[in-house]
């Protein structure tokens, strides 16, 4: 049966006909979701909520919640899920704080475990917020981007495309795109692996090594370093990375590692900064 006996849905609701609901599920308010989505047991799902097709919602995880955010009044805002989205246990997505403002979770997002996705946030496709990783209010998280088990996000941050975060990292500045940050928002290098599987070309891959050598580790000033950057680009990858870094910014860019890397037991190599 497509909707367990033992389910709460709220008659303003609208269900495609080929949803699932499983036992104990709350669907409060004016929730709406797509064909193909399942909601799992004990899942909550409530407020101006729109969810699209084939989206798995696992048990306890908590969809369209009030903003955690002393501004808020009660006044109406959005949660929006898109296509083939995985939320897991306990995994949380909260409305927007202003009214009729949106928190937005792109087409196949996964969000792990405890994730939890502030008011106002913006993720886009394909991004991963891995086992108990947190983002503040009004971050957003560009394309393909993966924050890994424990990092921590502030509010207003943006974080570029196909950048990782290490786990437990703590993020107060923007990340830009393909980079990798750990530790206290510290850049380490590029994301060298996760731009082959995402398909770029070795001259992309290029260019952003250079690029990332040029912003952390010519001497340049950074204003300076991004201004060489645009001039010199030759790939969409590039253009990507010196449009995120000339664009607007409330928490400033990362700063790089101040002492470049270590030799650890195995012959692996490990950054150091002065934390």
């Amino acid at each position: 049966m497509p909707i367990h006996p033992t389910a709460v849905i709220d008659p303003e609701a609208e269900l495609d006909a080929t949803v699932e609901v499983g036992p104990h599920a709350v669907i409060e308010g004016p929730v709406r979701i797509g064909a193909g989505t399942r909601i799992r047991a004990h899942a909550h799902v409530s407020g101006w909520t729109q969810i699209g097709e084939a989206c798995d919602i696992y048990p306890y995880a908590v969809v369209g919640g009030e903003p955690q955010d002393f501004h808020w009044r009660g006044q109406r805002s959005y949660c929006k899920i898109g296509n083939g989205v995985i939320l897991r246990e306990g995994a949380s997505v909260h409305r927007g704080t202003d009214p009729e403002s949106s928190t937005v979770v792109g087409d196949e997002c996964v969000l792990l475990t405890h994730a939890h996705v502030g008011h106002n946030c913006q993720l886009g496709r394909g991004v991963q917020v891995q086992h108990g990783a947190l983002l503040a209010g009004h971050v957003t998280v560009h394309d393909q981007a993966i924050l890994a088990a424990g990092a921590m996000v502030h509010q207003f941050c943006r974080i570029g495309t196909l950048a990782f975060l290490a786990g437990q990292a703590r993020i107060t500045m923007d990340v830009p795109p393909f980079l990798m940050a750990y530790g206290n928002s510290t850049v380490i290098q590029h994301n060298v692996v996760g731009m082959r599987r995402a398909g770029y070309s070795r001259e992309a891959l290029f260019e952003i090594r250079q690029a990332y050598r040029t912003l952390y580790r010519s001497g340049l000033l950074f204003s300076a370093a991004v201004e060489k950057l645009a001039a010199t680009v030759r790939t969409d990858a590039g253009r990507l990375l010196v449009a995120f870094l000339q664009a607007p910014s409330q928490r400033g860019i990362c700063a790089g590692a101040r002492h470049g890397f270590r030799e650890s037991e195995g012959g692996n190599r490990q950054p150091v900064d002065n934390e």
